[in-house]
């Protein structure tokens, strides 16, 4: 069977839900009907919700468990809990689960250390469907730690690849190069560094590579400090041992492999080996690397994840990755009116940003128009690069196999 699978550590709005939904009813309708039978047929394929964090609030608030109540009626739909995180946050699901048991899951598997873990959950689903080991997980992280739990979230994810024989890789881009700092003593949490030092520590004993990379940009804009050893290299003073300040270049290296790379919010899509004679938005060149899929869901100006999140699809895109990425939510607003900066001012703005690598290789801008009608607004009819998109549109980015490109999966992360 395969398994397509999302996990969601965020908060997780009605809105999320209606276009979630409507993907999938796309998606099942389109190209896998007999999925949607009381006694689906063995290979047909599956989608799972890992679910952790804020996102469990989304089970048991009376609108949104409505959403999740049709999205359920799917029966190849199905939902892991983090059950530490429910007890954490005293939240039911039973009503839920009563509903639909076999589809609603509240328990974990036990990991080596013989308790229940959610990432041990989380692992196995990444090992479905993949190549022989060795292999690796991925991990990117946008965030700060200490204010931010999916740091921990990312260390834990990693931590239970590594048990699995999965060499550990994090990705520490925007705020999340602040795991990389050097001296960390927190009072009321656990050591963010001490336990990637730790790790690192463990893959080497077991003969794997900890790779833990953060963005050079990221990272001299917040005054890590930095220097060139004399051999293209950037070395700091201010991170603990493991980590290493790279190009994004370098982290964007990782992505041309095959593994799954996950992040606070993310899916890994599985492309059918023999499966429906469709495919969708064609890369210029022809690559085996997987598509990366960016959901921008925030405003732009008032956090960096949007421009982060575009400055990423570049990246992708030049290294000849297919990329699309797609305004939607609170993220239209970075498509909609027109947006305007003095000109003594050093920033561009978002929308200069996008005219200004439309048109590049392998890169591609949407807007989802629900998203935009929801709010009242329209886009900004300069944006020529960035193409309209419906419901079924989104799905055929999401499900559809891209044309010229040769992977097993596909990466969607949220910004």
């Amino acid at each position: 069977m395969t398994t397509h699978f999302f996990l969601l550590s965020g908060k997780v709005s009605v809105e999320r839900l209606s276009w979630i939904e409507e993907c999938l009813k796309f998606f099942f309708v389109q190209l896998y009907p007999e999925s949607l039978m009381h006694r689906a047929p063995a290979e047909s394929p599956a989608v799972t919700f890992l679910m952790t964090g804020n996102a469990l609030y989304s089970l048991e608030e009376e609108e949104s468990q409505q959403a999740w109540s049709v999205i359920l009626s799917l029966t190849a739909v199905r939902i892991i809990c983090d059950r530490q995180e429910l007890e954490l946050r005293g939240i039911s699901v039973e009503r839920l689960r009563m509903k639909y048991p076999d589809q609603v899951i509240d328990q974990n598997g036990l990991a080596a250390d013989n308790q229940p873990s959610f990432w041990k959950d989380v692992i196995g689903l990444v090992r479905q469907n993949r190549p022989p080991l060795p292999d690796a997980i991925g991990w990117l992280q946008n965030e700060s730690p200490y204010m931010h739990i999916p740091a921990w979230y990312g260390v834990r994810c990693i931590s239970a690849g590594l048990e699995a024989r999965l060499s550990p890789e994090l990705y520490a881009y925007l705020d999340g190069i602040h795991m990389s700092h050097i001296g960390q003593s927190p009072t009321e949490s656990d050591n963010v560094g001490r336990g990637l030092e730790e790790l690192h520590d463990r893959a080497s004993k077991q003969g794997l590579t900890g790779l833990f990379l953060a963005c050079n940009r990221c990272a001299t804009a917040r005054g890590y400090s930095t220097w060139d050893d004399g051999q293209g290299v950037v070395v700091s003073t201010c991170t603990i041992k493991p980590f290493r300040i790279r190009d994004l270049n370098a982290m964007i290296d990782r992505f041309e492999h095959s593994h799954i790379i996950l992040a606070d919010n993310a899916g890994s899509i599985q492309f059918p080996k023999k499966g429906p004679a469709v495919s969708f938005d064609r890369a210029e060149k022809s690559s085996t690397a997987p598509p990366v899929t960016i959901l921008v869901t925030r405003s732009p100006y008032s956090t960096e994840h949007a421009f982060g999140a575009v400055s990423l699809a570049v990246a992708c895109a030049h290294q000849g990755i297919l990329t699309r990425v797609i305004f939607m939510e609170d993220g239209v607003y970075s498509v909609a009116g027109s947006h305007r900066t003095p000109k003594e001012s050093v920033p561009f703005n978002i929308q200069d940003v996008i005219n200004a690598v439309a048109g590049s290789e392998n890169l591609h801008f949407f807007v989802l128009v629900p998203s935009l009608q929801k709010r009242g607004l329209s886009k900004n009819k300069d944006l020529n690069a960035v193409l309209d998109i419906g419901f079924p549109g989104l799905g055929k980015i999401l499900f559809y196999p891209p044309g010229n490109v040769q992977a097993e999966h596909q990466r969607v992360l949220v910004f």
